[in-house]
């Protein structure tokens, strides 16, 4: 069983993935040599499966796992603490704007007696609008899920024991950071540098970005439900008051019946609003229902090494 785990999703990184091994072994060797790299190439269309073939073969510690399709960051990241076997597991991109140098700090850091070390950005080097949709993003969730998630990002070295209660979590809707912060182990941070990536350009547009927003909030929090219930009062609330004003100008004033603008504007408000929160207990139902199938969470089609276990 290896020392170190380290566990990287790779997508369209065929230009990376070179300069990537070269810098993991030489931030390793100087902790252990006894590590493995395990790549999960997720279908991306490109040379990255060729290149991790070609690693594993002048190297045993690099291990290549390829997905039947195109699964997602999150489930590439689940297929790989699926398959590691280090005492300690290091989580981070392929883009190499984690900075494979920092992880000796994790690691020293995570010896202290932490279960987990997460990697606290000091200045983001991505596209002004990528930073502000990455703020935003965690400041809604982090208000619609209760948690605080301060560490954006994937960087992280996890122990043995938090791989091991990760893997039991099967849900279909794959988040790293909410994953681990639900269990609540120690945890601490270190600040590290920030690169530009190395090659390419990255495949999450500002769409995707709120895409998996949304899917993040809808999974692990039910704060969307309890607030369609909050609403619902005030509005309650609202109509009661203005009927208690009308009644008391027909009493005192006599006024006759107007406002029926006004009124067919309500309804159509009022309408709205059921149907937008009927929506969004539709959805909390689909994704009730898309956990019910119980399908496997990826299909692994090809590795580079054979250790008996059915892959998940």
């Amino acid at each position: 069983m290896p020392h170190i785990s380290i566990v990287t999703p790779v997508y369209r990184a065929e230009d990376c993935l070179e300069e990537l091994y070269r810098r993991l072994v030489a931030a390793l060797s100087g902790i252990t040599q006894d590590f493995e790299i395990i790549m999960v190439e997720d279908c991306g269309g490109d040379r990255s499966w060729e290149i991790i073939r070609d690693l594993a073969r002048r190297d045993a510690r690099v291990k290549g796992i390829r997905f039947s399709r195109n699964f997602g960051q999150h489930h590439g990241i689940t297929a790989g603490l699926d398959f590691s076997g280090g005492d300690w597991v290091v989580v981070m991109d392929c883009d190499l704007q984690d900075r494979p140098e920092e992880i000796p700090r994790l690691y020293a850091k995570a010896r202290e007696g932490y279960d987990v070390v997460l990697a606290r950005r000091d200045r983001r080097q991505d596209a002004p609008i990528k930073r502000w949709a990455s703020n935003v993003f965690y400041k809604v969730l982090g208000y619609l899920a209760d948690i605080e998630y301060d560490t954006p990002g994937n960087f992280r070295i996890l122990s043995r024991k938090v791989v091991g209660n990760f893997r039991q979590m099967r849900e279909q809707m794959r988040y790293l950071g909410g994953l681990v912060n639900w269990m609540g182990f120690p945890t601490a941070h270190v600040d590290i540098q920030h690169d530009r990536r190395f090659a390419g350009a990255t495949s999450y547009t500002l769409a995707k970005l709120w895409k998996l927003a949304f899917d993040i909030i809808i999974a692990y929090s039910d704060k969307p439900l309890r607030m369609s219930v909050q609403l619902g009062f005030i509005l309650a609330l609202f109509a009661f008051c203005y009927g208690v004003y009308i009644f008391i100008q027909a009493l005192l004033y006599g006024s006759p019946i107007t406002g029926w603008s006004s009124l067919i504007v309500s309804i159509y408000f009022i309408g709205g609003v059921i149907i937008a929160i009927l929506g969004v207990i539709g959805i909390y139902l689909g994704k009730t229902f898309d956990e019910s199938k119980k399908r496997p969470l990826y299909i692994v089609m090809q590795t580079t090494f054979d250790d008996g276990r059915k892959a998940d």
